[in-house]
């Protein structure tokens, strides 16, 4: 009875049109009335606790790194380096943009931020050079999703906190599936744009290549820099957000010297709303998440699995297949804070490794991300591309069965998870 006053509340909050965050404190306050706990001190208590986290510190910076990298010139850069590279290559902006969105998410880790500035820069240029513009928005955005599993992830740190597991080691693990997703959507795209009549790029000299990758140089050192000071223990993913927000600044102001001192409000002040909006969901969802651990729901989740608990690979994929179900209604955040509390005692019954459930579990929302009626993502790039919605959903669908396949892949060899994922811890 209570798992169906959970999920009826909630989802009534949700249909209304409520935001999420006020929707979950309605569904907290349903429950502590219908267990007899009502009490808005502890609503409060509960709400600045949740939020009074360290390891949460590392998303307000983590955003500011990547409004620091937009507005101090690293994006472009990083294009043109990638453009200097594989431009060339029949379909080669394609290519371009899969790489550039790799470099991109191991500085910023936001999926709508990436997404946003690779459709700003690629897509006036392949729609001069004749690509399909709805199959490259497509590809914008599928590009895009990959932010949140290469770290620096918010979507881990966020896992890391709702599911109490190391975001060090969900920071390592994201990396070779990220890579993985990288891979699936170069392949899809020269199947899908061999036949395009396009005009390449003209090939860059020795010398020109070397231009863009020095000008491009202290943009890759950024993941170089945060992903081995994670790597080797030299600061914590907290002290690494900071960092990062550091050096894209000196970077922006002092080296491409692009970030001026009258752009600081602006990039502060949308950093800033954000934070504020991720937080204050947080915190609401850590209301819930107590709630929900009072209630004993993830002890009625367990027995309602029961039957393919003794099946981890089966498991898995009624877990994703849920997780894409609400996906696509909800965006990645909110989809993490009212799953993993409910979902966690069953993965650890059924005996799969956490951190492994983790990064599946991030991939999934990410791919919901790409999913409508919400798709953020598809309506970021859809506004920056100035392409009708429904043509993006039509482009986006070739590289959302790539993804979809790299989880499959993931789900029935873990091992390609678990094994680099020993090393690099």
């Amino acid at each position: 009875m209570v798992l169906l006053i959970f999920l009826g509340t909630l989802f009534f909050g949700l249909a209304l049109g409520v935001p999420v965050a006020f929707a979950l404190m309605f569904c907290a306050v349903v429950l502590m009335t219908w267990m007899g706990l009502f009490n808005p001190q502890i609503i409060s208590q509960q709400m600045v606790t949740g939020a009074n986290s360290f390891t949460l510190l590392a998303i307000p910076f983590f955003l500011l790194a990547g409004e620091l990298m937009n507005a101090g010139g690293l994006s472009k850069r990083i294009v043109a380096f990638a453009v200097s590279c594989v431009g060339h290559i029949r379909g080669g902006l394609g290519i371009v943009a899969v790489i550039a969105a790799v470099v991109m998410a191991s500085l910023s880790g936001s999926a709508a931020a990436d997404s946003a500035a690779l459709a700003a820069i690629l897509i006036p240029m392949m729609r001069e050079a004749g690509y399909n513009v709805p199959r490259a928005a497509g590809l914008m955005a599928a590009g895009g999703v990959i932010a949140p599993v290469i770290p620096p992830s918010i979507a881990f740190i966020i896992f890391g906190v709702a599911a109490n597991v190391s975001i060090t080691a969900l920071f390592m693990g994201g990396i070779v599936p990220g890579i993985m997703m990288a891979a699936s959507l170069i392949i899809a795209w020269l199947i899908v744009a061999r036949r395009e009549n396009v005009k390449p790029l003209p090939r860059c000299s020795g010398r020109e290549r070397l231009r863009a990758t020095a000008a491009a140089g202290w943009a890759l050192m950024m993941p170089v820099i945060i992903l081995g000071g994670i790597r080797f223990g030299i600061f914590t993913p907290t002290e690494a957000a900071v960092i990062a927000a550091v050096y894209a600044l000196f970077v922006g102001m002092f080296v491409y010297r692009e970030l001026k001192i009258a752009h600081l409000y602006h990039v502060l002040l949308n950093a800033a709303k954000t934070t504020s909006v991720v937080m204050f969901l947080v915190a609401a969802a850590l209301v819930t998440s107590w709630l929900i651990t009072r209630a004993n729901i993830p002890a009625e989740i367990t027995r309602f699995l029961g039957p393919v608990l003794d099946n981890p690979k089966l498991l898995m994929l009624v877990i994703v297949l849920l997780v894409l179900v609400v996906g696509t209604v909800l965006d990645l955040a909110p989809t993490i804070l009212i799953l993993v509390p409910v979902l966690m005692p069953v993965i650890r019954a059924a005996g799969i490794d956490p951190v492994y459930f983790g990064i599946i579990f991030v991939m999934t929302t990410c791919i919901g991300l790409l999913t409508p009626p919400v798709g953020v993502v598809l309506n970021v790039v859809s506004g920056v591309a100035r392409v009708p919605l429904g043509k993006v959903i039509w482009g986006v669908l070739p590289f959302l069965a790539a993804q979809v396949g790299v989880l499959l892949v993931l789900i029935a060899f873990p091992e390609l998870v678990l094994v680099p994922l020993q090393w690099l811890r």
